[in-house]
């Protein structure tokens, strides 16, 4: 590991600090992953569209564009440390009203949920994105926001796991039960992050400041203090919007396309699982019900298995933010960002061409590729900003906003043809997010 990758330049080594943020992103993950296997669940229960369940999303993505200026705002006026305190009671406070929802039982109340709890992941956000890149050397800054994103990446495997336990689960008599146990793991969340809260209460979580490389003034005399001024942030505020337009769709819609696009599964598949299973209660319990079969015997992925191919495909996405980590220490953060932009672009193209198990791996390969998008951009974007950091932090939250839109579009889409062809929006994204990466260096040199 990089000698200097947690130390700052007053020589103090920040790794404790950078653990206890990294849990942030775990949690935020763990969250962001059981939205992603409640659209089908909605969709089953209450009889929706592909477009009309996207509202899960849209809720999700909707707390964090009206929390994300008054997240900055707090983030500036009480801190790090005070901004993820706020963060975390809020979503306490949403995790604890999964509860009434679910008394309440109508969609209403379980989307007020869903957005209560990206409200507070918006302040943690805002505050920790930064966070991780000022906690050592500035040289390593995207390296060290990828590292603390890959317990993101594990938060995301882990939460289609709890969705699968308790937005699928069945009684004996084979009856779902998920309305009954959606609850349970917001509830654990909200436990869990007033926990975390007191422990940010008494640990050091130092004030830190990034250096400002943009003179107060330019050529002519002409102010340029505003984050607006920049292009490279600007534009990064784009890319982020699209970014997140594009994983909100690959990520949400992912077990619509593992239940309808996958080519027809060979009956032996099951039987090897199952005999698999028959070795272990755990395994048995786990793979259980991973395949359907219609009427003439045909076998297909369930929603059950669906949503744990949903936690392979981020292990897909782990993978890419370690390994991207590790690369960003010896490639430069905008070529590897083109590069994955490109690669992304190449993925969507070939399950547009719905090419059987081909299409199916270039699904998971667009994990992996998108793996280092988000915190890539964000270092890029508040690169050299300074104090104005959590200014331009909060924009680039607020743009996550992307999330709530475009995938209602790839929705439509799906619903007039057809999944595969859906791809066509994330497709469009990418290559704007290569453009970015592409230009970034005249970009930030232009108000320098």
């Amino acid at each position: 590991m990089t000698p200097n990758l947690f130390v700052d330049a007053r020589g103090r080594n920040l790794v404790v600090t950078f653990c206890l943020v990294s849990s942030l992103f775990l949690l935020w993950g763990f969250c962001n992953g059981l939205i992603d296997v409640m659209d089908k669940h909605f969709q089953e229960r209450l009889h929706l569209s592909l477009s009309q369940s996207a509202w899960v999303q849209f809720a999700h993505y909707l707390g964090y564009f009206l929390m994300a200026l008054p997240a900055g705002g707090i983030a500036r006026k009480v801190g790090y440390k005070g901004g993820i305190i706020s963060g975390l009671m809020i979503v306490a406070a949403g995790g604890f009203w999964f509860l009434a929802a679910t008394h309440i039982d109508t969609f209403w109340a379980f989307l007020l949920g869903v957005c209560l709890v990206a409200a507070g992941l918006t302040c943690l956000e805002t505050v920790a994105n930064p966070y991780a890149t000022v906690l050592g050397d500035p040289r390593y800054a995207a390296a060290r926001i990828n590292l603390a994103q890959s317990c993101n990446g594990i938060g995301w495997i882990l939460g289609p796991i709890a969705g699968s336990v308790f937005f699928y689960s069945v009684d004996s008599y084979g009856h779902s039960l998920g309305a009954q146990t959606l609850y349970i793991p917001y509830v654990a969340v909200a436990i869990g992050v007033l926990i975390l809260a007191a422990v940010f209460y008494f640990a050091p979580v130092p004030e830190i400041n990034a250096g400002d490389e943009y003179p107060p003034e330019t050529a002519g005399s002409v102010p340029s203090r505003s984050v607006w001024s920049h292009p490279h942030f600007t534009l990064a505020v784009v890319a982020q919007f699209f970014y997140v337009a594009a994983q909100a769709g690959i990520f949400s819609f992912f077990i619509n396309y593992m239940t309808s696009a996958v080519p027809p599964i060979p009956r032996g598949w099951n039987e090897v699982l199952t005999g698999v299973a028959n070795h272990s209660r755990l395994l048995h319990a786990w793979l259980s019900g991973w395949f359907a079969s219609d009427a003439s015997g045909t076998l297909s992925v369930s929603d059950k298995g669906a949503s744990n191919l949903a936690s392979l495909a981020f292990i897909c996405f782990l993978l890419g933010r370690f390994t991207g980590a590790v690369l960003l220490k010896r490639v430069p953060a905008y070529k590897m960002l083109a590069l994955y932009g490109v690669c992304n672009v190449l993925s969507c193209a070939l399950v547009i061409a719905r090419l059987g198990w081909l299409s199916v791996a270039c699904v998971f390969l667009s994990y992996f590729f998108m793996s280092i998008m988000f915190p890539t951009i964000f270092a890029l974007g508040i690169h050299g900003l300074g104090p104005r950091t959590k200014r331009a932090s909060a924009y680039l939250v607020m743009a996550i906003v992307g999330g709530a839109i475009l995938p209602k579009f790839m929705g439509y889409i799906a619903d007039q043809t057809n999944i595969a062809q859906s791809f066509v929006v994330p497709a469009a994204c990418f290559a704007l997010i290569a453009w970015y990466g592409l230009r970034w260096p005249r970009y930030r040199r232009a108000m320098s």
